[in-house]
């Protein structure tokens, strides 16, 4: 390995990755995505055969004068009890053009930012624009990302948050007030969370739905990122059912990873056709919303080329600070 890779631990990550940079290189990587322009091979998860982790390992590049980068980690739910991220990864970025190591960087703050980050870019660009009350399930390291991620892209004038423990929701909800100068309130069910809410984030490794689609507003936008396996479902079949547009972040990926995608394909609900990849609606070649009243489901199970995308801007960042 050559001597000039650059080696970038999480806080390096945190600190050469801002939100609102990480948001620019999700919107990147959608775009391209949804112009045929980048390289995604399949993904994998591997339930561990030992315990309760997954392991995965993603590949992709996100264009030709960036090279391609692999991500490797797992997933363990049991981590959030002692509050520590249930995403542990590392990333490697080659080089464009000789395939040399460019970059070898922590993958647990990477995916976070980018995961955050491209739920911002699916809520702007499938919530209207005066959607402004947030409900939060989860208080872990995604969830209070999420409402960091979700607070730039809309002005957001309340936020609920719930999860199972009282502890550990009254904590996160302290922490983001104290953060971001809005109240944000910890409540004692889901469902207290999500009524009357315009926009849902559920940010949980739930194998049942947390998420009920008779709560929902109508006009609501949800957001899930812990569907990312067919064992996984955050939301129920009411969600979908009464969603105009269930919108993924890749229809092919979607249909074989996210629980209540997976669910509903088996039941007829919906046909592979009715997915709608997020980077069709970015690009204008799929329309989601189309009256104020639709209810919009978005599932991102997560993708190579949103490491591709973030690991670039990080790797351009401490470039120029180098200079």
């Amino acid at each position: 390995m050559n001597d000039d890779v650059l080696f970038l631990s999480g806080d390096q990550v945190t600190r050469l990755l801002s939100m609102d940079d990480a948001i620019a290189s999700q919107r990147a990587a959608f775009t391209a995505l949804g112009s045929t322009g980048a390289d995604l091979p399949g993904k994998i998860m591997h339930p561990s055969r030992f315990d309760d982790s997954v392991m995965f390992a993603y590949l992709s590049r996100l264009s030709a004068d960036t090279g391609a980068v692999a991500k490797i980690g797992s997933v363990n739910p049991g981590n959030a009890a002692a509050g520590l991220p249930t995403v542990h990864a590392v990333v490697t970025a080659l080089d464009p053009v000789t395939g040399r190591p460019t970059a070898v960087m922590d993958g647990t703050a990477l995916t976070t930012l980018r995961t955050a980050a491209g739920s911002a870019v699916a809520v702007d660009a499938l919530a209207g624009p005066d959607s402004a009350d947030l409900a939060v399930l989860g208080s872990g390291t995604q969830a209070l990302a999420h409402v960091r991620a979700l607070a730039r892209v809309r002005d957001l004038k309340s936020v609920r948050l719930w999860s199972p423990t009282e502890r550990n929701r009254t904590r996160a909800a302290e922490t983001l007030t104290a953060e971001l100068g809005l109240t944000v309130e910890p409540v004692g069910t889901a469902e207290e969370a999500v009524t009357g809410a315009s926009l849902v984030a559920a940010c949980t490794l739930s194998a049942t739905p947390v998420v009920h689609g008779e709560w929902l507003a109508p006009g609501s936008t949800v957001v899930s990122v812990g569907s990312f396996e067919p064992t996984r479902r955050e939301v129920d079949a009411e969600v979908v059912r009464r969603s105009a547009a269930v919108v993924v972040d890749d229809p092919e990926t979607a249909a074989h990873h996210a629980g209540p995608v997976v669910d509903a394909l088996a039941a007829g609900v919906l046909t592979a056709e009715d997915l709608i990849p997020l980077g069709g609606v970015l690009t204008g070649a799929r329309t989601a919303r189309t009256a104020p009243g639709d209810i919009v489901y978005y599932n991102s199970v997560g993708l190579g080329i949103q490491d591709a995308a973030a690991a670039w801007a990080v790797i351009d960042a401490a470039r120029e600070e180098s200079r």
